[in-house]
């Protein structure tokens, strides 16, 4: 079944979105429409960065903040106790972190700050913004422009320009084939590449991840684009959270829609298949594994035992072991799950909070953490930026309604 929307219906969420976006503006210069606000939005958070922190410097940190500050020096951070495991000498990764899922309690880090080009474990960030603002049974029908701009050496699912395609097929494409063809499509629905870089970019900073800059949606290698394995496991934690995403990111197999009839696809994360003789992990619920020749391998897994569920991320083993990405987070979850409760957290998962100072004038800055919630609270240019990125998504979203290039069934 078709629904259809009448134009007058559609012209009135599309001025809703519009002054809802405006409405959180701090000031005029800052209610920018369409192509200037999202082509500004990455500045205006930059420079709100930058006023928040010097705003801030003089106030005393928040203890979240104090305990996460650690994890800026470089090298390995544990606390453990008497008895507690020793970390496993045999990761090699540049940089690893193993976090409780549930408190967001990280019990032990290498270099987790450490910025690295994340390859295809970004599309982490990219579901966490684009997966609440697109419905599973949009169908949309693929353009040959979409597809134009799919990078060298991608891995694709293989969507066909003239193919109409559900959102959810999409979503299975992404998590499971890890397809830059699918990710350009549904940013195109969202309101377009650059757009949805910059909703990616606000999206980060509303979790605290301020490590990441995203230049490429799909996690295609580009200059400047990096992430850690700390801002990592934001995005893994807050995405366990999300039903949808949970769902995807634990799928197996699926089929897809090809030309005459679907096709199966497969997981790439040998962690959760047990492909290619990677032993398969117990209790693991999926997530996104990684892979460019300038990132290396890398890898954000989750898994559950015993009531308690463990995030650990590995960027770029360094050793020649074949799937070593696989067998360094294998260790860390084994380690992770024997070390709960026999090793102080070294820092928290979850965004510091600015502090107020004394007096009538005092001003807080507090940062929300947006896990488990579809939608984060925004402040300042941060509001106006997630605001009008997410505006655009929408409005763009019910235009093409309007002409007929979506349906639901």
């Amino acid at each position: 079944m078709t629904i259809g929307f009448s134009s007058r219906t559609v012209i009135c969420c599309s001025a809703a979105c519009v002054v809802g976006a405006l409405a959180l503006a701090p000031s005029p210069a800052l209610a920018r429409t369409g192509a200037e606000a999202a082509a500004d939005v990455e500045t205006a958070v930059a420079q709100t960065d930058a006023e928040s922190v010097a705003q801030a410097s003089p106030l005393p940190p928040s203890p979240s903040a104090s305990r996460s500050s650690a994890l800026y020096r470089p090298g390995t951070h544990v606390h453990p106790r008497a008895g507690a495991p020793k970390v496993p000498k045999n990761v090699s990764a540049r940089s690893w972190l193993v976090a409780d899922a549930d408190t967001g309690d990280v019990l032990a880090a290498h270099n987790a700050h450490l910025k690295l080009p994340p390859a295809s474990t970004l599309k982490t960030l990219f579901a966490l913004t684009v997966l609440p603002v697109m419905p599973a049974a949009v169908r949309h029908t693929v353009t040959e422009r979409e597809l134009a701009g799919v990078g060298d050496g991608s891995s694709r699912v293989g969507v066909a320009a003239g193919n109409t395609y559900r959102a959810s097929d999409l979503w299975r494409g992404v998590f499971l084939n890890s397809g830059n063809d699918a990710v350009h499509v549904l940013a195109a629905m969202n309101g377009g590449w650059r757009a949805t870089a910059a909703q990616m970019q606000a999206k980060a900073r509303t979790l605290g991840a301020r490590d990441t800059r995203v230049v490429s949606p799909d996690g295609y290698d580009a200059p400047g684009q990096v992430s850690s394995a700390y801002d990592l496991a934001v995005f893994g934690r807050a995405g366990l959270r999300n039903p949808d995403f949970a769902g995807y990111c634990a799928t197996v197999e699926a089929k897809f829609p090809g030309d005459g009839r679907p096709f199966a696809i497969q997981n790439t994360n040998r962690l959760l298949t047990g492909a290619d003789g990677v032993k398969p992990y117990p209790g693991l619920l999926g997530v996104k594994n990684g892979y460019t020749s300038h990132a290396g391998n890398t890898l954000v897994a989750a898994a559950r035992r015993g009531g308690r569920t463990l995030v650990v991320t590995v960027m770029n083993p360094q050793s020649n072991e074949h799937f070593a990405v696989y067998e360094e987070t294998r260790s860390l979850l084994d380690w992770g799950f024997r070390a709960a409760g026999r090793v102080d957290p070294v820092a928290s998962l979850d965004p510091p909070r600015a502090v107020a100072q004394a007096g009538p004038t005092a001003t807080a800055r507090p940062a929300t953490a947006a896990v488990g919630a579809s939608y984060a609270s925004w402040t300042d240019a941060g509001a106006v930026a997630g605001a009008a990125g997410l505006g655009a998504g929408a409005v763009a979203l019910v235009l093409r309604l309007l002409r007929g290039r979506f349906t639901w069934e």
